[in-house]
């Protein structure tokens, strides 16, 4: 009996110290896989992005921005706003608020909306009957309503930058196989507390460190969610939006991976966002 205790016991010491040693291990390989190479990755982005600064911007494909929300009363209206305020050229940009929700966010979004197409953008307003789905859901059926190529995705919390679309969309029109292009998160409120320093602490190596040591080096990169846009036909070819799973973003890019699309992360490109 006591060798059994014995054993237990070590084991419950050595198995959680082995899985953290290979988590540190992975930090480590994550933080050589940047290093080696975020020089040529930033280069190239920059003789990338040096291509279309004579491009006539009215050749341009059209795109949709993408904002789903369910009761986000406090956060949307700001959204909105920002997402309205996105460089492109005119016409060829259409903000589609999926809107799930069931309490005064439905008045406040009609009455943004209504507020902005007077100032001439493009919005849709899109409802269902039901919650099929959740967010995936919601993002399948606005892309039923539009045939755009290109949709860009926002959370209700984040506040999209000017020039979102102008840094992003000359990588989809350059790369043919570039299925998902993300950006890196950004944050209002890191000082507000303990807790949202710890959280931007942790968010910033994911994002600072991890997606685009993935991304330079061929490895599988996965969609955050939000500031970020997608090829309908990557969206397509993997199979669309998964209803099944909580974590339909991870899903999808690593199906499009599989399907032969490629990941890019714009390291310079950072959009604001809430820490909860």
């Amino acid at each position: 009996m006591h060798n059994i205790l014995h054993t237990l016991f070590l084991a419950s010491y050595a198995i959680p110290a082995l899985l953290l040693m290979v988590f540190g291990l992975n930090l480590y390989l994550m933080t050589f896989l940047f290093l080696r190479k975020r020089k040529q990755a930033l280069r190239d982005h920059k003789q990338l992005m040096a291509q279309f600064d004579s491009l006539e911007q009215k050749d341009w494909p059209r795109v949709v921005t993408q904002l789903p929300v369910y009761n986000e009363y406090n956060v949307i209206d700001r959204c909105m706003r920002a997402t309205a305020e996105m460089e492109y050229p005119e016409g060829l940009h259409t903000i589609q608020i999926l809107d799930d929700s069931n309490d005064q966010t439905r008045e406040l979004i009609d009455r943004t909306a209504a507020e902005l197409r007077k100032k001439g953008h493009l919005i849709e307003v899109v409802r269902r009957d039901d919650r099929v789905g959740y967010k995936a859901g919601a993002l399948d059926y606005g892309m039923e309503q539009n045939d755009a190529d290109f949709f860009a995705i926002f959370d209700a919390d984040f506040i999209p930058t000017k020039d979102f679309l102008i840094k992003t969309m000359p990588v989809m029109m350059s790369e043919e196989k570039v299925g998902l292009v993300q950006a890196r998160w950004g944050y209002i409120n890191t000082n507000d507390s303990l807790l949202t320093r710890a959280q931007a602490i942790g968010i910033d190596g994911h994002f600072t460190i991890e997606q685009p040591a993935r991304a330079w080096n061929k490895l599988f990169m996965n969609f955050n969610g939000t500031a970020g846009i997608w090829r309908r036909s990557a969206i397509e070819d993997a199979g669309g939006w998964e209803h099944d799973t909580l974590t339909e973003d991870m899903d999808l890019s690593y199906r499009s991976q599989l399907a032969g699309w490629k990941p890019y992360f714009i390291w310079d490109l950072v959009v604001p966002a809430e820490i909860p």
